[in-house]
C-alpha cells in the first residue's frame, strides 16, 4: 500500500501526496487559482495521468497538506544572482508501477525544472513539462522567466543542458556559463566559442586532477 493512503478509509487516493504538495507551492510561488492549477495538470499530464484532478479535489488535498513558505522572501532584487538549473521527474499516480515496468513507459510521471538561486536556495523559476522532455530544451524558458524580476549573471546546469545553443543564448545575455560539458567533447570550428572555451577548461581540469 502506497503511504498516502495508510490509514485512509473509504476510496484510496490516486494520487500521492508529493503530487499534490507540487501543486500547492505551485498556486503560491505563480498566484495561481484552484481553477488554473488544474489546468496545468490538463495543460502538461494530458493522458500519461489515469485521473485529472478537478479544481475542488486539489483544494481539498492542498489544504490537508503541510505546506510552508517563507512570505519574507521577495522575489525580484536589485543584486546580481547566480542560478542552478536541474529537474526531477514526479510520480503523478499510485498506481501502474507494474505497467511502467511492464511496457518501459513513462505513463503516469511528470518533470519539474527548475532554477534555483544559489545563495538563498529559493526557487525563482518552475516549470512542469512530460517526463520525455530533455532538460535542454528548457534552459532558456527557464532563465527567461527568471530574468523578469531578477537579474541573472551566472547559470549552472549539469551536461544535459550541453549544448551550441544553450552557450550561445547565455553569453548573447550577458549570463555566464556554468554548463559542464561532455566528457567526451571536443573543440571543434562549427562549436560556439563560450562552448569551446568551457571544454578546454574542463580538459585542463582532469588533465590536472589524472597527473595529481
Amino acid at each position: 500500500m502506497n503511504i498516502t493512503n495508510n490509514g485512509k478509509n473509504g476510496a484510496q487516493y490516486h494520487l500521492p501526496d508529493s503530487f499534490i504538495q507540487l501543486l500547492g507551492y505551485m498556486r503560491v510561488y505563480f498566484h495561481l487559482p484552484y481553477r488554473q492549477a488544474e489546468g496545468v495538470v490538463l495543460a502538461h499530464a494530458g493522458n500519461k495521468m489515469p485521473s485529472i484532478p478537478n479544481y475542488s479535489t486539489i483544494n481539498r488535498r492542498v489544504n490537508n497538506q503541510y505546506i510552508t513558505i517563507d512570505e519574507r522572501h521577495e522575489v525580484g532584487n536589485d543584486d546580481d544572482i547566480i542560478i542552478a538549473l536541474d529537474s526531477t521527474i514526479i510520480k503523478v499516480a499510485n498506481r501502474g508501477e507494474w505497467m511502467r515496468h511492464k511496457r518501459h513507459t513513462k505513463r503516469g510521471y511528470l518533470k519539474i525544472h527548475v532554477a534555483v538561486n544559489i545563495k538563498n536556495k529559493k526557487i525563482i523559476s518552475l516549470e512542469v513539462t512530460s517526463a520525455e522532455v530533455n532538460d535542454g530544451k528548457m534552459l532558456k524558458k527557464l532563465i527567461d522567466y527568471a530574468s523578469e524580476n531578477n537579474s541573472v549573471k551566472g547559470a549552472l546546469a549539469d551536461g544535459m543542458d550541453d549544448s551550441n545553443t544553450n552557450f550561445r543564448y547565455l553569453p548573447k545575455n550577458h549570463i555566464k556559463p556554468g554548463i559542464k560539458t561532455r566528457s567526451n567533447s571536443k573543440v571543434g570550428p562549427t562549436s560556439c566559442h563560450a562552448r569551446n572555451m568551457s571544454v578546454i577548461r574542463q580538459q585542463k581540469i582532469s588533465n590536472y586532477r589524472s597527473v595529481a
